[in-house]
């Protein structure tokens, strides 16, 4: 996934700062000269894989268009405890009244971008792919799954519109059709959506069974066993894709991809990472 689009950041930007700076920054505008300037470093304060810059930049231009940044890191890249990632040079109540939007953007991001780093090594040398689900921060849903793309991971469908997923709930409002309601859901998903890729959600190997002879593109395993789940794979071969899903947490997501899945989905890279420490260090002179 590329970046989001400039006027996607500025949205986000825009909504942050009006929440944070409502009808003005009163400290720094009570104790700050308005033609002081400053100068700082946003560094690391632990490991992490850097994500949002163009965020953090954006929000201090948002401020003023006058402020100076320079990327010492990328957004993908790996930095240690210490390493900075923006210099920022320009008028001192800009910076200060950034600082903490910026600093929220690159923190939630970085964790995003982070953790999923960690299962993306977690299932190294397995065929398996880590996806990321619509379990996103309303509103930042094209940022979190950048993150996730700067992680390593793979992003699944960005919302309902761009790739038809048949779960157990539109199964239950279909249980009367014949000859079976995955049957009949794909079958009217592809009459309507015939360029869009088509999931079904299964919880039996009899739904597996039948999303195969629906023609489903994917299958989603949901809750398993590992048994259960290396029965599925080895029945369905390469009729389809699979997927799994439930109960995968970096103790568990090795050997769920050991039993041979194309792809792990993982709500918690976007619903339950925790923001990376990151600072914003004023110099002096």
């Amino acid at each position: 996934m590329q970046v989001p689009p400039e006027n996607e950041i500025r949205r986000v930007v825009q909504a942050a700062l009006a929440e944070d700076v409502g009808s003005g920054d009163v400290t720094t505008l009570s104790t700050v000269p308005e033609h002081a300037t400053a100068s700082a470093k946003m560094v690391a304060r632990e490991s992490l894989v850097v994500c949002g810059l163009a965020v953090a930049e954006a929000a201090f231009r948002e401020i003023n268009s006058a402020v100076q940044i320079a990327r010492i890191a990328s957004d993908g890249q790996r930095v240690g405890k210490g390493d900075t990632l923006l210099n920022i040079v320009g008028p001192a109540r800009a910076v200060l009244t950034a600082e903490r939007v910026a600093l929220n953007f690159v923190q939630r991001l970085s964790g995003v971008a982070t953790l999923t780093a960690q299962f993306v090594e977690a299932v190294k040398g397995t065929r398996a792919r880590i996806l990321d689900t619509r379990k996103t921060t309303p509103g930042l849903r094209l940022l979190e799954k950048y993150a996730v793309a700067c992680g390593g991971g793979q992003n699944h469908r960005i919302g309902l519109f761009d790739m038809v997923l048949i779960k157990d709930n539109h199964l239950v409002a279909l249980q009367n059709e014949l000859p079976n309601a995955i049957e009949a859901a794909v079958r009217r998903a592809r009459e309507m959506f015939p360029a869009l890729k088509v999931e079904v959600e299964a919880d039996t190997p009899a739904q597996v069974e039948q999303a195969v002879f629906a023609g489903a593109d994917v299958i989603l395993l949901d809750n398993m066993s590992l048994e259960e789940m290396r029965t599925a794979v080895f029945w369905v071969k390469d009729r389809a894709k699979t997927e799994a899903s439930g109960g995968v947490n970096l103790q568990t997501v090795r050997a769920i991809a050991e039993t041979g899945v194309d792809f792990i989905s993982v709500g918690a890279l976007t619903h339950s990472a925790r923001a990376m420490d990151i600072a914003l260090d004023f110099e002096t002179t």
